[in-house]
């Protein structure tokens, strides 16, 4: 077993997902409310700390899963990016430059203005679809309540049908019970639309990734989990002291992996599922004080960090067979 893994290494990929800390530019948009990542707000938001997060966070990006496969991720799901002039200037970065990444983006109504994208190595994955769905929520008071749209990408990787979901759900910021709703929507929406790919190709290949904002056991994962079958490989990663964010001294796993039962075929010509993994290197960790080992971020509340994200990020290994 450990000779073919060795002996396949040429046709594995990464595919990552990374929650990269509000990645805002510095220009105030009237439409959302970026207000506080601005030069001029408490956060003194500025070009040199936008280009360092563009420089930290292109050189984690190149270097995910790089030990297991021996090159840059073929896809990167990615929250809290502002728009799509960031995620042009993420991909001309120092580290990524070199890599031919593209990306799928579409803006999201959430009312911060941060959306989900999708990065991809054009040479690998060939974008042949792509969609945004809302998840339609309302307030205590009736009112439209906006989050963050979900994203679906199809294509072809290394000439095989893929589908590739891409989350970001309801925080938990005004506490876990009182957000477990919209959570539960967010996980409605996605199982309908793994039941449209399934309606269109009953053996269609998906992977669901994002920040969910909820745990493996969490309701809303185990029910989109029940709902198609989907196996989630992150469930046996999440202990006292490892996770992708910590809150508290506690860790949780938000983010995470749900893929379809066929990722284990044993059949030729097939993308088969390896391993997964959470990407939380020492360099992207706190090094010292009360949060030593929490992931070292670019602002704790209007504080400086200077740090790269307060999530560390999670990947899985694929194999075409």
């Amino acid at each position: 077993m450990k000779l073919n893994f060795f002996k396949s290494k040429g046709k594995q990929h990464t595919i990552a997902f990374y929650n990269i800390e509000n990645l805002f530019d510095v220009y105030d948009d009237e439409v959302t409310r970026d207000q506080d990542m601005l030069p001029n707000a408490e956060k003194r938001w500025s070009i040199k700390r936008y280009k360092n997060k563009l420089r930290k966070i292109g050189f984690v990006i190149s270097n995910i899963g790089k030990e297991d496969v021996k090159r840059h991720p073929a896809i990167i799901g990615l929250a809290e990016v502002e728009n799509e002039a960031v995620l042009k200037d993420l991909v001309a970065s120092k580290h990524l430059e070199e890599h031919k990444y593209s990306f799928i983006h579409y803006n999201s109504p959430d009312e911060r203005g941060i959306d989900v994208a999708l990065l991809y190595d054009e040479t690998v994955f060939k974008v042949a679809f792509s969609k945004t769905y809302t998840v339609d929520l309302l307030s205590e008071n009736g009112e439209v309540d906006h989050t963050r749209d979900v994203l679906l990408v199809s294509g072809l990787f290394e000439g095989l049908e893929l589908h590739v979901i891409v989350n970001h759900w309801p925080s938990r910021r005004t506490g876990d019970i009182e957000t477990k709703h919209k959570r539960l929507k967010a996980s409605q929406k996605v199982t309908e639309v793994i039941s449209f790919l399934k309606e269109k190709n009953p053996d269609a290949k998906v992977v669901v990734m994002g920040d969910f904002n909820d745990d493996p056991d969490s309701e809303s994962l185990k029910a989109l989990e029940l709902s198609h079958s989907l196996f989630n490989p992150m469930r046996t990663l999440i202990s006292n002291d490892r996770g992708t964010t910590s809150y508290n001294h506690s860790w949780n796993l938000f983010d995470q992996f749900l893929i379809t039962h066929n990722f284990f075929e044993r059949k030729k010509d097939t993308l088969r599922y390896v391993k997964a993994n959470i990407f939380d290197e020492d360099y992207l960790k706190e090094f010292e004080g009360k949060y030593k080992g929490s992931p070292y971020r670019t602002y704790v509340g209007t504080r400086y960090k200077g740090g790269y994200s307060d999530h560390f990020p999670v990947y899985m290994v694929l194999q075409k067979k």
